[in-house]
């Protein structure tokens, strides 16, 4: 469970950095990435890694999504 806990406490940091930049086409870092591209990246990795889950969850149940 400490996993979880540790997903929240990333999750709601970077929650709290993004929410100050309201314009998403603000260019921040070294590289100037924009906001929006760090929040599509955030989502991105999100559902990748919940589809991971997914598959390993259909190896132990045998059950497949519809």
């Amino acid at each position: 469970m400490s996993a979880f806990a540790d997903l929240a406490r990333e999750q709601a940091a970077t929650d709290a950095v993004l929410a100050g930049y309201p314009d998403l086409g603000a260019r921040v870092g070294q590289d100037g990435i924009a906001v929006r591209e760090l929040w599509v990246h955030r989502i991105e990795e999100y559902a990748r890694h919940c589809g991971h889950a997914d598959l390993l969850r259909e190896r132990v149940d045998g059950r497949v999504g519809q």
